[in-house]
């Protein structure tokens, strides 16, 4: 019997250790932190072996195999102890996709590709197919793959669980963008990251598809080096020959195989509007023609899409203030996307865990839109250098999302935007983005 060892205890680590039970592994489960009540009881009613709040290396170290957590850096001690040995170290989307056949489309980007995942299977749902849902969002894929028998899934990947993956093939893959991001995690090289991304295209035959922005200068730069096997399917705001997806006279056009079947829809018809949501809304369209959805039903889709979360999300207005909860951008692109749809004057919050961020990328419409800026997290030293050498409008320093809120309130003025897009990982006051973004929502709802 082959010994799976799981390294983390959440979403992703117990539904791997359903499906290894399943397919009868000697499963043990250590996670250096507690575990959530509701992951406790779930292994234990299986019967399912763990530890929590250490590692016991004789536990570990006799695996055959490990599954780690995205979230836990391959600079972590027991990591290095498991490739010292030479045990293979995989993600949960690798080991799942061992035991399914069904298609899959990935998605992955620096930016947009929650929005995109949960648009590809908005419109997939709505012509009825039987598909899941999994990767960073939904329930775990490996859990749905023990317990559920789906045709179709649609999965976003972040560039932590591509890295754990190898032998795994997408039918689909989409990379929507590539900017720099979690640099502290590919010692600080750019390329590094962008490998990573670029894993998604991994084993793709010239049966698969490769969906991508085609006016990306990342993305441009590695197609001309890289053999890529997959069908190339680009889209861009401007039409040219090879764009797949474009805008046209306020329209935007997806191909189909015949002219007489693209798919097109006037732009202001999108329920998400702006630019970076019109990429979006191009490349999820691709995708579903590439598994024969309705013309109709991607139009109506694209059309009723309520929307992400923390990503632009509208929260209230207060006294004549617009407050919008954008805590999903962690990185500077995001925040530039954000600043590029404001329509009003903004104060700007920004702050949280850099990961080697570079704001010169976002200096043009701070300067042309923000009038405020709140820096808001435990140390806020490099902001604060940054934006003293960079920009002329007011600053101020908070430690708490309440204080946050507050300076807020007192500095803007009806018509402004208040806009919470931090830059930044939110791990040094909050437990996640979702946090952040959930503790924003309620402070602005007490105003």
């Amino acid at each position: 019997m082959k010994r799976l060892v799981i390294l983390g205890g959440g979403e992703s680590g117990v539904g791997t250790a359903i499906l290894a039970q399943k397919h009868g592994f000697d499963v043990f489960l250590s996670d250096l932190s507690a575990l959530k009540p509701l992951y406790k009881e779930e292994l234990e009613r299986r019967g399912i072996a763990y530890e929590e709040k250490q590692h016991t290396e004789a536990l570990i170290l006799n695996a055959d195999e490990v599954v780690k957590s995205p979230g836990i850096p391959d600079k972590a001690p027991m990591v290095k102890a498991l490739r010292a040995k030479h045990i293979p170290v995989i993600s949960e989307i690798e080991f799942a996709s061992r035991y399914t056949n069904a298609k899959k489309i990935c998605i992955t980007g620096s930016n947009g590709k929650t929005t995109t995942t949960m648009l590809t299977y908005f419109i997939l749902k709505n012509e009825g197919l039987n598909v899941g849902l999994a990767g960073n969002v939904g329930k775990s894929f490996a859990w749905q793959v023990a317990e559920s028998q789906y045709d179709y899934y649609v999965l976003e990947l972040s560039s932590f669980q591509l890295d754990g993956m190898y032998d795994f093939k997408a039918d689909v893959s989409v990379i929507l963008n590539i900017t720099p991001d979690h640099l502290d995690r590919y010692d600080y090289k750019f390329q590094n990251y962008i490998d990573s991304k670029f894993r998604i295209l991994q084993n793709q035959t010239p049966e698969d598809a490769f969906i991508f922005w085609n006016d990306d200068p990342v993305l441009k730069e590695e197609l001309e080096k890289r053999d890529i096997k997959a069908r190339l399917l680009p889209f861009a705001l401007g039409k040219t020959d090879k764009t797949e997806a474009f805008v046209e006279h306020e329209d935007l056009t997806i191909k189909s195989q015949h002219k007489e079947d693209n798919m097109i829809m006037p732009v202001e018809e999108l329920a998400l509007q702006g630019t970076h949501n019109v990429y979006n809304s191009m490349a999820a369209g691709l995708a579903a023609q590439l598994v024969h959805i309705r013309k109709e039903t991607i139009r109506k889709s694209l059309a009723e899409f309520q929307g992400v979360e923390h990503r632009l999300e509208y929260v209230a207005s207060v006294r004549g203030v617009r407050y919008i909860n954008d805590s999903k951008a962690t990185n500077v692109n995001s925040c530039w996307y954000a600043l590029q749809s404001m329509k009003t004057p903004t104060v700007l919050i920004l702050g949280g865990t850099d990961k080697g961020n570079d704001y010169s990328e976002i200096e043009y419409l701070v300067r042309q839109k923000v009038h405020t800026l709140i820096f808001m997290g435990v140390d806020n030293a490099k902001l604060r250098e940054y934006w003293s050498d960079h920009c002329t409008c007011a600053m101020y320093e908070v430690s708490s999302i309440e204080d946050c809120v507050a300076k807020a309130y007192e500095v803007a003025h009806p018509g402004d935007t208040v806009l919470l897009s931090p830059c930044c990982a939110s791990f040094d006051l909050f437990k996640n983005y979702e946090d952040r973004g959930e503790q924003f929502k309620a402070c602005v709802r007490n105003l």
